[in-house]
């Protein structure tokens, strides 16, 4: 799939609309240089240290594509409580050619409010159970990281746009690989996926582009170029010595 083809080719900062660079959010680095981030590959990862505005970017670019700020489908309309930016007003997204037939914006940190309006809307008469789009159980009834995995398994159908905004919070380390298997397969049928994680596991994924969120801007690095794997990959091979001198006393 090139970029002709991709559901998302490009999201804009109107630049000229924002009155300061000194005010939340653009004031964040990843919102402060940005022109115009452009999506070449299936999956693209966003990366970076906490505060850079990952989570922030994502959830503007979800908002402008049509989806809660909160996450779920295209058709979830609730608002738990309103803590989302004003970023998505001054985005402008590129469509491509084709038009995704599946979507979802999921959130970790807001994936609780889903779960309970799903329930909530299967109180009410009328049609099937949502809950079964998710394996037939509340995912109130699941725990945290079971609930997820519910979401990537029977939720995501294919050939669907996804925006993942630190899907591995709730996952063991197999499961973040079993994650990689089931990204494997929706990309296979034709999905397109954002991603902003920290984990080195996800951003493994071959052929993806990762996108480092720093001071300075984004720009695209290799795996190896991450602190998240660099550090991870120290500490392991050099536990003692690591431990050693983070917890000695001064």
């Amino acid at each position: 799939m090139n970029n002709s083809l991709l559901y998302l080719r490009h999201a804009e900062l109107l630049r000229d609309k924002v009155s300061s660079f000194h005010n939340y959010p653009f004031h964040l680095p990843a919102v402060r240089t940005l022109e115009r981030l452009v999506f070449e590959k299936q999956v693209t990862f966003l990366v970076g240290e906490n505060g850079t505005g990952k989570s922030t970017l994502l959830e503007s670019i979800a908002a402008a594509w049509g989806f809660n700020p909160e996450g779920g489908t295209l058709n979830f309309s609730f608002n738990t409580r309103p803590s989302h930016s004003i970023l998505h007003e001054f985005i402008r997204i590129a469509r491509g050619t084709q038009r995704p037939k599946d979507g979802f914006f999921l959130r970790a940190a807001s994936y609780y409010n889903v779960a309970s309006y799903i329930d909530q809307l299967d109180e009410e008469p009328g049609g099937p159970p949502i809950r079964n789009s998710y394996g037939g159980k509340s995912l109130h009834e699941q725990s945290h990281g079971e609930s997820f995995f519910a979401a990537f398994i029977h939720r995501f159908r294919g050939r669907g746009l996804y925006i993942l905004d630190e899907p591995e919070a709730a996952l063991s380390p197999l499961r973040q690989m079993s994650l990689l298997v089931r990204l494997h397969e929706l990309v296979q049928q034709n999905s397109q996926f954002i991603i902003a994680t920290h984990s080195p596991i996800l951003m493994s994924y071959p052929n993806a582009d990762i996108l480092l969120l720093e001071g300075e801007g984004i720009r695209q690095v290799a795996l190896e170029e991450t602190e998240h794997y660099t550090v991870t990959k120290a500490f392991m091979n050099d536990r003692e010595g690591m431990l050693n001198e983070l917890l000695s006393p001064e």
